[in-house]
């Protein structure tokens, strides 16, 4: 089965997960990969991955990937939220990692645990496992 990647990034930490896509390519170019408007134009761009992208954060993409996430459509979530600026979306940000939590589905919400949900998704990829 091929992973379902969501990629999110609130505004500063764009350029933070445009570069985190650049490193990690080479496996999502394996994966599905969803992100919220802004985001996943950004990765597209920079790096020729395929990202469905859905509505920016603030109108709604965090609730449209939390209810694909809900169903199984979503294996893995990279987040990286900006715990210094207030969101205007709060709501929906925490809605989205409750429901990861519900639905046991892992979610980094900064650099250092992206990385370590992604090396063990290239190991499982590089072993032939399913994500």
């Amino acid at each position: 089965m091929t992973p379902r990647v969501a990629l999110i990034a609130h505004d500063h930490k764009k350029d933070d997960i445009v570069a985190l896509a650049g490193e990690y390519a080479e496996v999502l170019r394996r994966c599905e990969l969803v992100a919220t408007g802004t985001t996943g134009g950004r990765i597209a761009d920079a790096h020729g991955l395929s990202v469905e992208r859905m509505l920016s954060g603030p109108h709604g993409g965090d609730l449209q990937i939390g209810a694909r996430l809900a169903v199984g459509g979503v294996d893995i979530v990279i987040f990286l939220r900006d715990p210094m600026t207030p969101q205007p979306h709060e709501p929906d940000i925490n809605a989205l990692v409750r429901a990861c939590d519900v639905h046991n589905v892992p979610c980094a919400t900064n650099i250092a645990t992206a990385r370590l949900i992604l090396d063990a998704l290239v190991r499982r990829l590089d072993e032939g496992k399913s994500a």
